[in-house]
This record gives structure tokens, C-alpha cells and sequence, in this order.
């Protein structure tokens, strides 16, 4: 019977806290790559914007550099990365460039909260009272989006826990195949060497049981794969949708402050009318606010058959005995949640444990 993986329950979003001014230290955060200040769509105007990557694969069909160099700089990262066995050094590094990812989007709320509390306070020494008071609601706003951001890369922190899951059972599949090819590479010295040998016999024998042992491991190594990268990317995908939706229900009702605010152009010597719409400014914190309490993720569910044991087999045929005993792997039922608690470091390679 089929199932599904449920995308993970919402994030809870906390109440708004009013506005308080206060003073920050940090400097302003440095415009994005892209965007040109001077207007809302003015991002949008540069060349690069109009002309996307539209190949049909990310694969890159070109050679080495000009100078015979693969463009790959060397450091810490790429002398853990060729310590990790040859099976699980590509998604070490996917796991590693998504860690990047997250500090850039915690770093990048970061700022935005930095940011929100210096238009609030810029907005306080216009001594504009309209100026003032909407500035610094639209700097709540601000606030919260930063918020967003910070949740954003903690739910991308949960999806890199899932492929670290798959990289583990990669590296101990490493192993097997090793042992394998070891042994066929000894077999084929000794036929040419000693084609009479009697070590033969047992290398050969040997050969039968790594082979056995390593199919098992291919076929854990393949359930184990499919099932982690769909609910990996099902949970990532849903963060995007909750971190988009979320972002429109701010954006929205900012906009609706700064309808708030009275541009009428001023000939020198008339005085503008009192700024009395406080009030609605703060009306518009709350409806948003209250949007956010009652949002709701609704995803279509993503499909599953993958029901393993704890040897990553299918629990029909562990029950009837016809799985062979294996590398040891540990996975979590389907839907259950991940739990960063008790995660290992990236960097920490993975013991391979076999039982033969």
C-alpha cells in the first residue's frame, strides 16, 4: 500500500514584538550581486537578468581551464574531501557547499534585523512624525522577514542532515567493494604467476562471499538513496514554499503602510496636517500578525513505497528471512522527523561496520 511523505509541519512563526528602537553598531549590509539601488524594479534592469541559463542539464561539458587548471583551489576543505572514500566524496561535497548556503542565509537575516533597527532609527531623527512612526513599522517588517531567513537556513539544516544519512551508508559501502576487487585482483596475479596454486581454491571461495556481501550492500545502498534524496528534497521544497508564502504576507501588508504615508509635494512655508493614522499603521502590524498565526502549509503530498527495516531491506522480505545480513545501517521509519539532537560534525567520516 502506498504512502506519503508528509512535507514537515509549519514552523510555528512567533508573535511580533512592537516596535523599540535601538541603537546598532553594525554597518549597513552590502547590496546584493545584481542589484542596482534606485528603484523598486531596477534590480530587474541588467543584462544578466534577461539572459538565464536554459540548458537542459547542469553537467558541465567543458574541459579544464586554458591553463590546464580544473579551477578547484585547494584548502582544509579539499584535503578532508579526499580523505573521504572515492563513493561518498561528491555529495561530502554537495553537504559541504549546502553548509555555505546556510550560513549565508543566517547571516544574510542577520543583517536584515541589523538593517530594520537602523531605518528605524533614521526614520526617528527625521523628526518627521509620519516619516518616524512608519519607518519604523516598516522596519518591524523588515525585522521579521530577517526572522525568516533565519528559519529558512535552520530547515535547510534539517534537509543536510538527511544526505548526510546517505553519504554514511556510501561511505560503508566503499569497503565492499574494495574487498572485492582486491580479491579478484589476487586471483588474477596467482593464475598468471601460479596457475597450479591451492590458494586458489579459498580465494576463490572468498570471492563468492564478498560478492554476496556486496550486493547486499549495493541493493541497502540503493533503497537507502532513493528513499533519504526524496524525503531530503521533499522537506527542502516545503521550507521554500513556507519561507515564499510567509515572505508575501509581510511584503503585502508593508506595502499597505506605506500607503499610510502622505508624499503631497510642499511649497516652502506651508506646514503638512498632523500625521494621525498611528493607529492604522498599527492595525496593519496586527492583520499581518494574524496572518501569519493562522497560515498553514498546503503541498501536494510527494509519494512513497519505501518501507525498510533497520538493515535498509524491504520489511517483507527481512520478515521471511530472505535478507542476508549486512552492513549495519541505521534509518529512521518514513515521515518520522529528523532530529538534529546527537548529529555528528559534517567532517567526522563515517566507521564502516560490517558483519559477515
Amino acid at each position: 500500500m502506498s504512502s506519503s511523505i508528509l512535507p514537515p509541519p509549519y514552523t510555528p512563526h512567533r508573535t511580533f514584538l512592537f516596535p523599540r528602537r535601538a541603537a546598532s553598531n553594525q554597518s549597513p549590509a552590502a547590496y546584493p550581486a545584481g542589484y542596482f539601488p534606485g528603484g523598486l524594479f531596477a534590480k530587474y534592469a541588467n543584462d544578466g537578468y534577461e539572459k538565464r541559463n536554459r540548458s537542459l542539464s547542469l553537467r558541465s561539458k567543458k574541459g579544464p581551464t586554458s591553463d590546464g587548471s580544473s579551477g578547484r583551489r585547494f584548502g582544509f576543505g579539499s584535503m578532508r574531501a579526499s580523505t573521504q572514500p572515492e563513493l561518498s566524496k561528491k555529495l561530502y561535497r554537495l553537504i559541504k557547499s549546502e553548509n555555505h548556503v546556510v550560513s549565508n542565509y543566517t547571516n544574510a537575516g542577520r543583517e536584515q534585523i541589523s538593517i530594520a533597527s537602523q531605518l528605524s532609527d533614521w526614520g526617528l531623527s527625521t523628526n518627521d512624525d509620519a516619516i518616524s512612526d512608519i519607518s519604523d513599522k516598516i522596519g518591524v517588517m523588515l525585522s521579521e522577514l530577517g526572522e525568516l531567513e533565519i528559519t529558512y537556513a535552520q530547515n535547510l539544516e534539517d534537509f543536510r542532515t538527511v544526505l548526510k544519512s546517505i553519504r554514511n551508508v556510501e561511505a560503508s559501502v566503499q569497503p565492499s567493494r574494495d574487498k572485492r576487487a582486491k580479491i579478484t585482483d589476487e586471483i588474477q596475479r596467482l593464475k598468471y604467476r601460479e596457475p597450479q596454486s591451492p590458494k586458489l581454491v579459498l580465494l576463490e571461495q572468498e570471492l563468492v562471499r564478498a560478492e554476496a556481501e556486496n550486493l547486499v550492500a549495493e541493493a541497502q545502498l540503493s533503497n537507502v538513496t532513493r528513499q533519504k534524496m526524496k524525503e531530503a528534497y521533499a522537506a527542502h521544497f516545503a521550507a521554500i514554499v513556507e519561507r515564499s508564502q510567509k515572505q508575501e504576507i509581510l511584503a503585502k501588508h508593508s506595502r499597505r503602510l506605506l500607503g499610510l504615508l502622505d508624499d503631497t509635494p510642499v511649497v516652502p512655508g506651508d506646514a503638512r496636517p498632523t500625521f494621525d493614522l498611528d493607529r492604522d499603521a498599527r492595525q496593519i502590524l496586527a492583520d499581518a500578525e494574524e496572518d501569519l498565526r493562522n497560515w498553514t502549509l498546503e503541498l501536494e503530498e510527494v509519494p512513497t513505497n519505501s518501507h525498510l527495516d533497520a538493515n535498509a531491506m524491504p520489511s517483507s522480505v527481512a520478515s521471511s528471512g530472505g535478507a542476508a545480513t549486512s552492513p549495519v545501517l541505521e534509518t529512521r521509519p518514513p515521515g518520522q522527523q529528523v532530529n538534529l539532537a546527537g548529529t555528528e560534525d559534517l567532517e567526522t567520516e563515517p566507521k564502516p561496520e560490517l558483519i559477515v
